[in-house]
């Protein structure tokens, strides 16, 4: 059994950052990806970021890529979500998932564990 928890959300304001952090069970290391997806009030689920625990290659949505930086810490067996220039439509729960393999996929159905995830709220 793989577990994920999350932490580090919280209220800010636009223009903010905030590290969001994920503690991975031994077991969810090598040989598996690891992402982070969010679903705001009303809406899906939605990819933000993945990352190749091996290598470490990654995958951004869109509407993060150059704001958000996803990245593993093998010493600590965490996996960080580095978020700047927040906006208010950044205001969603966040969750950490886990899927065995080395493709960064973004379909929350390929992942297989899952954190029980983290507010963050954006202010305007």
């Amino acid at each position: 059994q793989v577990r994920l928890v999350e932490s580090g959300g919280g209220l800010v304001q636009a223009g903010d950052s905030l590290r969001l952090s994920c503690t991975v069970s031994r077991r969810a290391t090598n040989g598996y990806v690891m992402a982070w997806f969010r679903q705001a009030p009303g809406k899906r689920r939605e990819f933000v970021a993945a990352i190749a625990w091996a290598g470490g290659s990654t995958a951004y949505a869109d509407s993060v890529q150059g704001r958000f930086t996803i990245s593993r810490d093998d010493a600590k067996n965490t996996l960080d979500l580095q978020m700047n220039s927040l906006k208010p439509e950044d205001t969603a729960v966040y969750y950490c998932a886990a899927r065995p393999g080395s493709a960064t996929v973004s379909a929350d159905n390929m992942y297989t564990y899952w954190g029980q995830g983290t507010q963050v709220t954006v202010s305007s």
